[in-house]
């Protein structure tokens, strides 16, 4: 999955946290709103931001009447994974990138990590 430029970020941020929030699908008026008190950006801007983020497939939509209703097409905890994938993909050795990736995070990351590990290799309930 390809990277996000700056404002394609910025426009899925605000879909993610309505998607988080239990909000219905995003209108462009309803991200252009949102975005207001953070960056000056034309209506127009948004809308073809949103345009291209569902033709890259980071967003699903759907007509409502005559707007798009626009919703990510998976979520941002999905993206980050895709990221840090296409990151190890790239790497040589894989063993040592995951290995120095671990030196550098926190305890609290280290006991997350440790928790999904555990949870993988339970034996499921017969």
């Amino acid at each position: 999955m390809k990277g996000l430029g700056e404002l394609e970020r910025t426009v899925m941020e605000v879909c993610w946290a309505r998607e988080e929030a239990g909000v219905v699908p995003a209108t462009a008026r309803d991200v252009s709103r949102a975005l207001a008190d953070e960056r000056d950006l034309a209506h127009t801007t948004v809308m073809t931001v949103l345009d291209r983020l569902a033709k890259k497939g980071f967003l699903d939509r759907e007509r409502d009447g005559r707007a798009w209703r626009y919703r990510p097409s998976a979520s941002r905890e999905g993206y980050v994974t895709e990221l840090m994938l296409g990151a190890l993909n790239e790497t040589g050795d894989r063993d040592a990138a995951l290995a120095h990736f671990v030196r550098s995070v926190s305890q609290d990351e280290i006991d997350a990590l440790r928790q999904a590990l555990d949870e993988l290799t339970q034996e499921p309930p017969a």
